[in-house]
């Protein structure tokens, strides 16, 4: 049964979308209650899912809770390529073992948002792993080159003289016959997809089909506030965090973006949202609605409960000063040892010339008191207590 339910569709094309092809006749489609396969695809090319992806595998399940046919596609094959959207430099391919690592975990992982037993769930390897030269070739004849050199990030490197390799120029064709496989209606994906997309609904009509509809999302930002969230970046917050990191993570995103992730990341409605908009705007403090933020998303990936135990953790640590409930214990023979060193085995920091930074930036504390020489001898004893940053913190066992 198909749901043409008004409000739901119009919520669909209007939240964090960035643009729609065809818009008028895709909400058509969406009210008359034609049934359309949806097709999402993901590489594999980590083994976590972040709240970026998960913005699209949220929008497959509104339209899979309409009562469409959800696609869900790993691209087993095209992560061997590597995606070039957004890249100025070209990915480092995958090995099959590396592949099948970072597939291990990805089910598991969906069905935190989608019922994995009411979606499609397919590899791209089952047809492109299968494919002869001579039908590469024939479908590489099929889009010009010049439409290729249209993505942006392609142009960009051809201007600073960048090499561009011959197999990321196949990517967006593979991907293209992916949705002719799958003789998908629609595709949803982020914004830096949305040329694929539309390569796709070319080659759609040269196989004869309909071309697909197309649905792009809102990227959405990392930690950093400046790069789309990835883990490639370091600037991700996994689905699969534990709780206590998950919300103190949400807290240190930069406040312009409190909005925005509302909107792309919860199911708080979007007139609620605008108020909070219109509240920061006129003064109120952005760390109220950001720790507001941190409870929905956390509640999300895993209950109320644990949403509220995570923020009387984090405002016990960052607002009374006191030490996390629970901590690593690490033991360690009772020698001395100069404090990079011991910060490196601590992993506490990846490097003894970035411990040295850290200490010198006065990030390091010793049992509550502030260490800036990097030179000073630790003896290691029972009960010292270290902590880097403002989450990084290690309890010493000897």
């Amino acid at each position: 049964m198909i749901s043409t339910d008004k409000e739901k569709i119009n919520d669909l094309l209007s939240r964090g979308v960035e643009e729609i092809i065809d818009r008028e006749h895709l909400k058509k489609r969406l009210l008359t209650g034609e049934k359309l396969r949806v097709k999402l695809g993901i590489d594999p090319t980590s083994s976590e899912i972040h709240l970026g992806n998960a913005v699209v595998l949220w929008k497959l399940k509104e339209l899979r809770d309409l009562g469409h046919q959800a696609v869900f596609l790993i691209g087993d094959f095209t992560a061997k390529i590597g995606d070039p959207s957004g890249r100025l430099l070209a990915r480092r391919p995958l090995t099959d073992e590396e592949i099948r690592k970072n597939m291990a975990t990805y089910k598991k992982q969906v069905a935190k948002i989608l019922d994995l037993d009411k979606i499609e769930i397919r590899y791209n390897s089952e047809w492109l792993g299968k494919m002869k030269s001579n039908e590469i070739f024939s479908l590489t004849q099929l889009i010009s080159l010049n439409k290729i050199l249209e993505r942006e990030d392609f142009s960009k490197r051809l201007a600073e003289h960048r090499p561009i390799g011959m197999h990321e120029l196949l990517y967006p064709l593979f991907q293209a016959y992916d949705s002719v496989i799958l003789k998908a209606d629609l595709e949803i994906g982020g914004q830096d997809q949305l040329l694929n997309m539309l390569i796709a609904r070319e080659i759609q009509k040269k196989f004869s089909q309909k071309p697909q509809d197309v649905i792009a999302f809102s990227l959405l930002e990392g930690l950093d506030g400046l790069r789309k969230m990835s883990k490639s970046y370091n600037n991700y917050i996994g689905i699969t965090f534990k709780p206590n990191e998950m919300f103190g993570k949400i807290m240190s995103i930069p406040d312009n973006l409190i909005i925005k992730y509302f909107t792309l990341c919860t199911r708080v409605s979007l007139q609620e949202i605008n108020e909070m908009a219109e509240a920061i705007k006129k003064g109120a403090n952005p760390r109220d609605f950001k720790a507001k933020l941190a409870r929905e998303i956390v509640k999300i990936y895993h209950d109320e409960k644990a949403a509220t135990s995570a923020e009387k953790e984090f405002n016990k640590i960052f607002q009374k000063k006191e030490l996390p409930s629970e901590m690593p214990v690490i033991k360690l023979p009772a020698t001395s040892d100069k404090l990079p060193n011991l910060l490196v085995k601590l992993k506490l920091a990846p490097s003894k010339s970035e411990a040295q930074r850290l200490i010198k930036q006065g990030a390091v504390t010793i049992s509550g008191q502030v260490e800036k020489d990097w030179k000073k001898e630790i003896k290691i004893k029972s009960g010292i207590i270290i902590r880097v940053g403002k989450r990084k913190f290690v309890k010493i066992k000897v």
